[in-house]
């Protein structure tokens, strides 16, 4: 099964590559290509899917994209700011609103499907609450939507997988095996320990690579090459040092990235030259990371499509539908609009916040490691269910309609003529350094 898949993946994406520009000149885009891919493979091979997917070697691959991906998240973010131009109210959606959105999934799935554990139930809000911007990258770029709102969905794209997989990780163990469940004491006891490793080996494996990247750059002991080349060998390294010592990959895969990016831009912060030059050379730096997770990514939209046969073949529970319906309006809006209550956000861009939520790859790659490790096959076929439901949900609403929602809320602020509120756009949006603009 995996040499005709792996031939299939290659020979598609040697298409796209083919015809990319041409494709997205017509708003076709890498991720539904492989989709169709996946679908049209899945067709012919329904029968083989759950093997293929329910295994190690999917498994470690999953992994390993998804600390790749938790890396370039951390990194990618611009401007050099912890958490973007407007810290509190990206502090708010992550803080307040992400763990609001995650608690009401919990109760509101505990009420549809109350033959799921709660372990169950909360692997399944952490596939489908966090939110990723594949399925409509043009919404941090279109300049029809404020700047400050773009700048908040951004830096939430950005983080909030590196947030919830810890929580992910509990849940994976407080479901524990066929053999033996976990009481939710025993699994933070093994939870914890994780995440304290992950934290201190991310941190220290980030600043310290980056710090001898600095050192040796200015030295001109590297070539371009070699700069790319370790700049993608930082998250591997992180992911698998630490869980060589039992820790949490994907939390240090995360924390390296953040470390990484704060060391690495500390020398290039004296003047707009220096910051321009310091923009530069990161892109460059960043160019191999950035198309092997683009690869990652393609392939992970493969199996998606692989996954979405198998679960409309096998049927999808009214409930699951519900929930995921749920997910991506009302219980990720109403815990946004009560995080911003009282921030500079009018109430269209509140609005525009909560609606403009889209799910992809985290939401991807989460599903198929809950399906690989619940021991209960109820429960994981639920969350298969669940992550199809909700990133086809998201590719209808986000991908198609995600631009008439913005200008269906954006409205111009009371009391000020067109032109201020113009001179307010052109201020926010002017480009800042760092990683690539949203």
């Amino acid at each position: 099964m995996l040499i005709p898949v792996l031939i299939v993946i290659t020979a598609v994406v040697a298409v796209w590559s083919l015809v990319a520009g041409r494709l997205e000149r017509r708003h076709v885009r890498a991720p539904l290509v492989l989709v169709l891919a996946g679908v049209a493979t899945g067709l012919f091979t329904h029968s083989e899917i759950a093997s293929a997917m329910n295994s190690v070697v999917a498994q470690r691959v999953a992994e390993i994209i998804l600390a790749v991906l938790l890396f370039v998240d951390a990194t990618e973010l611009r401007g050099g700011r912890l958490f973007g131009r407007d810290p509190g109210s990206a502090a708010r959606v992550l803080l307040v609103a992400l763990p609001l959105s995650l608690g009401a999934t919990v109760l509101l799935g505990g009420l549809l499907l109350p033959d799921l554990s709660f372990a169950a139930l909360l692997l399944i809000a952490c596939v489908i609450i966090p939110t990723d911007f594949a399925p409509a990258e043009i919404l941090v770029r279109d300049r029809r939507i404020p700047a400050r709102v773009r700048s908040v969905l951004n830096v939430e794209s950005g983080y909030n997988d590196g947030i919830v997989s810890p929580l992910f990780l509990f849940a994976l163990v407080l479901a524990g095996s066929t053999a033996e469940k976990r009481t939710p004491l025993e699994a933070l006891g093994t939870t914890v320990p994780f995440a304290v490793k992950a934290l201190v080996i991310g941190a220290l494996l980030g600043a310290l690579l980056a710090w001898l990247m600095n050192l040796a750059q200015r030295a001109q002991w590297m070539t371009d090459q070699s700069r790319r080349i370790l700049v993608l060998i930082v998250p591997l390294l992180a992911y698998t040092s630490t869980t060589a010592v039992h820790g949490n990959g994907f939390v240090a895969s995360f924390v390296a990235g953040v470390a990484f990016r704060y060391v690495r831009r500390a020398p290039e912060r004296h003047g707009a030259a220096a910051e321009r030059g310091a923009a530069e050379q990161g892109g460059s730096d960043f160019q191999l990371l950035e198309d092997t997770s683009a690869m990652m990514t393609m392939v992970m939209w493969f199996f998606f499509g692989n996954a979405a046969v198998l679960t409309f073949v096998i049927g999808v529970d009214w409930s699951v539908l519900v929930l995921c319906a749920a997910a991506l309006t009302v219980l990720r809006i109403v815990p946004v609009l009560l995080s911003l209550l009282g921030s500079r956000f009018s109430r269209a861009e509140r609005l525009m916040v909560g609606a403009l939520g889209p799910r992809g790859t985290t939401s991807i790659v989460f599903g198929l490691l809950a399906f690989n490790a619940l021991p209960d096959g109820v429960a994981a076929n639920s969350a298969l269910d669940a992550m199809v439901v909700v990133v086809l949900g998201s590719i209808l609403l986000h991908g198609g309609g995600s631009l008439a929602i913005a200008r269906a809320l954006r409205g111009r602020p009371r009391g000020r003529t067109e032109k201020a509120s113009a001179m307010e756009r052109a201020r926010d949006d002017r480009p800042q350094s760092g990683a690539q603009q949203g």
